[in-house]
C-alpha cells in the first residue's frame, strides 16, 4: 500500500498549511525560502489540490477519482469534492475526537477498532451517511491509548453536524455536512480548474 511518509511539519510549511488543521499541536520554527517567488496559475491551483490531498491522505488516483464522481453529482462539483473527502470514515472518526490526527485515525479504522451501525469497517476511505452511527467497538475502549486519547481530543469542538459522546466513544452523523461547516482552509474552485482544463 502506498504511503506518503513526507515528515509532516515539513509538508505544512511548503503547503502554508497549519499543523493544528491536522490534529498536531507542534510549531516549525524554520521559515519557508520560496517567500517572494512568484507563483503561475497552475502553481496556485497545484498547490490547493496538493493541500487538499495531504489533509485528507489521499493519494493521486483516488482524488481524480473523486473529483470526477463529484463532476457527475448534482450541484457545485468543488462543494461535492469537498463533502466526499469530509465524510470519509477516517476523518469522521478524527472530526468525532476519537483520534488525535487523521493518520491515528486511518490506523484505527485499518486495524478494525470502528464499528458503523454496528457492523466493523475496516476501510478508512469508506463514505458515511447521515444517520451512521459511529462507535469505537467494545473491546477495544478499554485500551489505555483511548484514555490518552481523550486526554488530548477533550478540549476540540466537535461539528455541529455530528453527536458525539465521549464518554462512551460513540457518534452519529446527524446530516452531511455542508461546505460552510467544513473548516478546511482549501479553494476547491481552484482544483475544479485544474481539473477542468
Amino acid at each position: 500500500m502506498a504511503v506518503d511518509s513526507t515528515p509532516v511539519l515539513k509538508k505544512c510549511r511548503a503547503l502554508g498549511i497549519e499543523p493544528s488543521v491536522l490534529g498536531y499541536d507542534k510549531k516549525s520554527k524554520r521559515r519557508f525560502a520560496r517567500a517572494g517567488k512568484k507563483v503561475s496559475e497552475y502553481g496556485t491551483q497545484m498547490r490547493e489540490k496538493q493541500k487538499a490531498k495531504f489533509i485528507y491522505g489521499v493519494l493521486e488516483k483516488p482524488f481524480r477519482n473523486y473529483y470526477e464522481r463529484a463532476d457527475r453529482m448534482k450541484g457545485m462539483t468543488g462543494e461535492n469534492l469537498m463533502i466526499m473527502l469530509e465524510s470519509r470514515l477516517d476523518n469522521v472518526v478524527f472530526r468525532m475526537n476519537f483520534a488525535r490526527t487523521r493518520r491515528e485515525a486511518r490506523q484505527i479504522v485499518d486495524h478494525k477498532h470502528v464499528l458503523v451501525n454496528g457492523k466493523c469497517v475496516n476501510i478508512p476511505s469508506y463514505r458515511v451517511k447521515a444517520g451512521d452511527v459511529i462507535e469505537i467497538r467494545e473491546k477495544s475502549k478499554s485500551l489505555t491509548r483511548y484514555k490518552e486519547i481523550v486526554e488530548v481530543t477533550g478540549g476540540r469542538l466537535t461539528p455541529e453536524w455530528m453527536d458525539v459522546d465521549i464518554d462512551s466513544l460513540k457518534g452519529t452523523v446527524k446530516a452531511l455536512p455542508t461546505r460552510e461547516q467544513i473548516d478546511v482552509p482549501v479553494n476547491e474552485m481552484l482544483i475544479v480548474e485544474l481539473y477542468s482544463k
